[in-house]
């Protein structure tokens, strides 16, 4: 099964790690560290899918792969 792809780096800005969900507009989360800022944005990636399921609205297929897993 496929799964969306999640992001996750470094803010100075912030001071902490943003993990964010390219397929999914405006999910992401933050966390002191990396894994809390992944476990936060999975939390979102379930409320964001929810919420869109009830309201009837698409939901996108996952297809975001970075450059570094592209086949050229």
């Amino acid at each position: 099964m496929k799964d969306y792809h999640v992001n996750v780096f470094y803010s100075d800005e912030d001071e902490g790690y943003i993990a964010d969900i390219p397929d999914l507009k405006h999910c992401s989360a933050f966390g002191k560290t990396p894994e809390v800022a992944l476990r936060e944005a999975l939390k979102a990636k379930k409320a964001w899918l929810e919420a869109a399921s009830a309201n009837k609205k698409p939901i996108p297929t996952p297809h975001f792969r970075p450059l570094i897993y592209q086949v050229a």
